[in-house]
C-alpha cells in the first residue's frame, strides 16, 4: 500500500496552535545597546549571562518558576512574558543549541494588544 505525502500546511499550524495567520508578520531586527535594561524592564530581573543579546532558557525556567495565588498584576505580566518567552525560544524559533534566546523577542511583547495582532 503507497501512502501520499503530508506537508503540514500553515492552516495546520492555525488549526493546532491556535496561532493567527493573517495578522502582521514579526520581522526584521532589533537592537538595543542596553538588553539588560531590557530585560530588567520588561521582566523585572537581570540574567548574569547575556551574550550578543541572548539569554539562557535556563534563567528563565529558574527565574520565573510558577505564579503565587497573591501574585501583583505586574507580576502575572513579567511571568507571561518569560512564558512566552520560553514558548518562542523552546518551539517556534529555537537555536540549533535549543538553550539560548535573544531578548529581541521580548521587544514585541511590550504591548500585549500588539502582540496578539502578529502571525
Amino acid at each position: 500500500m503507497l501512502y501520499p505525502e503530508c506537508t503540514i500546511t500553515l492552516e495546520d499550524v492555525q488549526l493546532q496552535l491556535g496561532l493567527l495567520v493573517d495578522g502582521y508578520a514579526v520581522i526584521g531586527s532589533a537592537q538595543s545597546s542596553d538588553w539588560g535594561a531590557v530585560c530588567y524592564k520588561l521582566l523585572g530581573a537581570i540574567s548574569d549571562n547575556i551574550n550578543g543579546g541572548q539569554i539562557e532558557m535556563g534563567w528563565l525556567r529558574d527565574t520565573f518558576p510558577e505564579l503565587n495565588n497573591d501574585s501583583t498584576d505586574l507580576e502575572k505580566i513579567r511571568y507571561a512574558r518569560a512564558y512566552i518567552l520560553e514558548m518562542i525560544g523552546g518551539y517556534l524559533m529555537p537555536d540549533l543549541s535549543r538553550n539560548l534566546l535573544h531578548l529581541r523577542w521580548l521587544l514585541k511583547l511590550i504591548d500585549f494588544r500588539t502582540a496578539g495582532e502578529f502571525s
